[in-house]
């Protein structure tokens, strides 16, 4: 669905990125005011042969741009995957010449036409097709240089991990630290269906704060509001609860615990 952001805080927002782009030598672009976000009815990595022929429009980032001999190329990106528009000056002269204009990281929509590639690609899962952009609308623009690439095309070293942590939101949209993050997901649900509908184990959560218990580690302590001059600590382990829920006649538990060690 489509929504709108405060209109007066985006005209704000839309003069500090043109004069910041305009600093710093960038291509501006007039944004909506009213901000209206468009619709997608596809992501950029669901589209398949079978969908040829069909009218797509794709919104994400711009992953990679080129021009070949005239035409141009741009890889969009969003959390499905890769899509390749093509860009031909001969038929679509304003989409193409806004599409020349695009740099890296800047959101775009791209509506267009799919269609079968002559050369399909097999390193990309939609390396059969290919959007043919008949429309372009920039969302959003990057006024200066990135930290470090987000594209894994681009990515020739690891940046160094105290530059990723301060720039969280771009190392999230990494292609490789979001397949990370869906690993995980994918490895939790496979467990959970195992242990519950197959083994018939209850999840449980237990608590964060609890009793400092004596143990290898140093504890993480936290400072009691209610109670001055005691604390909290921060659990190494679920040993103790563990203990506690056997005894209770939970004799099939389990949970993803979170452990703090301060090692």
């Amino acid at each position: 669905e489509s929504f709108q952001l405060n209109a007066a805080a985006a005209v704000d927002a839309e003069r500090l990125d043109t004069a910041a782009a305009a600093a710093a030598g960038y291509a501006s672009f007039a944004l909506d005011s009213q901000m209206t976000w468009p619709s997608r009815s596809h992501g950029a990595g669901s589209v398949t042969a079978a969908d040829a022929s069909k009218e797509v429009t794709v919104c994400g980032w711009v992953d990679r741009n080129r021009n070949l001999g005239g035409l141009g190329f741009m890889n969009v990106r969003d959390h499905t995957g890769l899509l390749q528009v093509v860009f031909e000056p001969q038929t679509q002269p304003e989409a193409s010449k806004l599409g020349a204009r695009l740099r890296s990281e800047w959101v775009v929509c791209v509506k267009g036409q799919l269609r079968l590639r002559k050369d399909p690609n097999p390193k990309m899962p939609t390396g059969d097709v290919e959007l043919l952009a008949s429309e372009v609308t920039v969302l959003n623009t990057v006024s200066g240089s990135l930290p470090f690439p987000v594209s894994d095309a681009d990515e020739k070293e690891q940046a160094r991990e105290e530059v990723r942590l301060r720039h969280r939101v771009l190392d999230l949209r990494r292609p490789r630290m979001a397949a990370n993050l869906r690993m995980r997901h994918r490895l939790v649900r496979c467990m959970r269906r195992f242990l519950e509908d197959e083994q018939g184990f209850v999840e449980v959560e237990t608590p964060m704060l609890t009793r400092s218990t004596p143990e290898g580690a140093r504890d993480y302590l936290v400072p009691s509001r209610l109670q001055a001059g005691d604390w909290y600590a921060l659990p190494q382990s679920p040993q103790l609860f563990k203990q506690m829920l056997m005894v209770a006649g939970y004799d099939r538990y389990y949970q993803v615990a979170r452990c703090f060690r301060d090692e």
